[in-house]
């Protein structure tokens, strides 16, 4: 079995990555050095090519004149610096002419030797050679590793025509300058470099993977420590248990969740609770609720039973109405005609309010029988103002006895609209019922009337108590009120929802304080009902 603490997330992060780190700076190193040393040997090479081309120029015209001893001075004298160790000069039969080793003079290598097997590999010695080919790296006597320089002399036109020691023209090479130069510096130079390289990877693995693991150890194995302590205290029972973690990084995004989680749990839990505890007392209070709804039902039955009795009523009070309207105007007409009599002016006066008032019953009739019919939904193409105009009418009543100004917010020009008449009176005398009952000490309501693109929106506003928060979200619930039950069913607003709902409009609150409250209808303009 694994030790616990490699089962730990942050440890197996640092080692992943610490040994991704050392393999990494493992080939970075690797190709570092190599071509380190690559780069170091190439400009030895090109620093003893360059020596030996100082070599050949510099003995060029003691040969041209054939003055050995001056060829061996001169060779003699750059074998003293730094580095040259060893200096020797090839005819092309493999003689050696010129050396810095006295004692070599004269001899004859074997051309399958390391120095000669570059040209002569073949039967046919080779014209010219590569780069490569043109280095060796081997141990002299003394046991020094010693990079020596192939440089061949080639048969310049002022040799093949010089009087002493003509060569033939046919002839291209004419013999191999040998420099022997000592890498001893080039190999500590090599040396101290691949030390400090491998040293600065280490310095630098080890500086990475303390790094990370420290701020593995902050960023992550904290925080998750802090989350599986939350867990662990949530599963043992204690939803109360908030972790505290303020970062806005996923971890931080988990905790607050976590946090949210447990808060939820904490508030069901409570709940069960409270319901186990207070189940009786629960089970009473839905009775209870069950018996308004009931009352309420009773109450629409009611409600119901007077709205077709006020019909009849309103039916037969229509033709009395009728009557005193006719006679009132009959008795007028005739007091106009006879003006012998001083008072008949101030009795027609009267007899005009008379009518006037007597037509203005007629019409609140008139109005109630249309309300109180019922009907299937028949849409027909109608003038929202008249309907407007209808609705005010019937509630005008109620706007008097409670000292509240009606104002109307739209211009006359008519604005007409597919719907059911009657269904969209009676959702505005709805809505301006509530808003009466919501000013209890007056005020001001107004009807704001504005058309936006291919739709009509009515605004009612009002000067009442405003919607409670609470209340908000179900106003347009049935039986839902926030008055007493002696007050209303709270079928309202609901009845209202529906109806603009089926008109294929919207209904909200677009505002709600202290100060009163905007009920806003949308209604498509010229659309007929599907």
């Amino acid at each position: 079995m694994k030790p616990k603490v490699f089962n730990k997330l942050s440890v197996r992060l640092i080692i992943s990555l610490s040994t991704i780190l050392i393999i990494l700076l493992s080939v970075y190193t690797y190709f570092i050095l190599k071509n380190l040393n690559d780069y170091l040997t190439e400009s030895r090479f090109q620093t003893s090519y360059n020596l030996s081309d100082i070599i050949k120029k510099s003995t060029r015209y003691d040969m041209l004149l054939n003055r050995p001893e001056d060829v061996h001075a001169i060779i003699n004298t750059l074998r003293a610096l730094r580095g040259v160790e060893e200096i020797r000069i090839y005819n092309k039969q493999g003689i050696i002419s010129y050396s810095t080793d006295t004692t070599e003079i004269l001899n004859k290598v074997d051309l399958t030797a390391e120095a000669c097997i570059g040209c002569h590999n073949s039967s046919v010695p080779l014209q010219s050679l590569a780069n490569q080919d043109k280095m060796r790296v081997y141990r002299n006597a003394e046991n020094k590793r010693i990079l020596g320089l192939i440089n061949p002399i080639m048969n310049e036109p002022d040799c093949s025509n010089a009087d002493c020691h003509a060569h033939p023209s046919n002839i291209n090479i004419l013999g191999v300058l040998d420099v022997g130069v000592s890498l001893d510096a080039l190999d500590k130079i090599i040396e101290e470099s691949r030390t400090k390289v491998i040293f600065a990877s280490i310095f630098l693995v080890i500086v990475i993977s303390l790094s990370t693991g420290f701020f593995i150890t902050i960023l992550v194995n904290k925080p998750l420590k802090t989350i599986k302590d939350g867990i662990e205290a949530v599963g043992n029972g204690n939803l109360d248990y908030r972790i505290k973690i303020q970062a806005k990084n996923e971890l931080g995004q988990v905790a607050r969740r976590f946090n949210e989680m447990s808060k939820n749990l904490a508030e069901a839990y409570k709940e069960i609770k409270n319901w186990s505890e207070t189940l009786n007392d629960k089970v009473n209070e839905k009775t209870e609720e069950l018996k308004n709804i009931y009352n309420q039902v009773n109450q629409i039955e009611k409600l119901a039973s007077l709205g077709k009795l006020s019909a009849t009523v309103a039916h037969e009070l229509n033709n009395p109405l009728a009557g005193i309207l006719t006679y009132s105007k009959l008795i007028s007409k005739k007091l106009q005609s006879s003006n012998d009599n001083p008072e008949n002016a101030k009795i027609i006066e009267y007899l005009d309010l008379i009518s006037h008032e007597s037509a203005r019953c007629g019409q609140i009739v008139k109005d109630l029988l249309i309300f109180s019919h019922s009907e299937r939904d028949e849409f027909a193409k109608e003038n929202l103002l008249k309907i407007i105009y209808h609705s005010i009418t019937v509630i005008n009543h109620h706007l008097e006895i409670n000292g509240i100004t009606l104002i109307k917010d739209y211009a006359d020009t008519p604005i007409e609209i597919y719907c059911n008449a009657n269904k969209i009176q009676q959702a505005l005398i709805s809505l301006l019922i509530n808003s009466i009952e919501a000013m209890p000490n007056g005020g001001k309501i107004t009807i704001n009337l504005t058309t936006e693109k291919s739709n009509v929106v009515i605004r009612i506003i009002d000067e009442g108590t405003g919607i409670a928060d609470n209340d908000l979200p179900h106003i347009f619930d049935p039986f839902y009120s926030t008055k007493t039950i002696s007050s209303g069913t709270g079928l309202g607003l609901a009845v209202t929802y529906g109806i603009i709902t089926n008109h294929n409009g919207k209904i909200e609150v677009e505002k709600t304080s202290v100060e009163g409250t905007i009920f806003k209808i949308t209604l498509p303009k010229n659309k007929q009902q599907d």
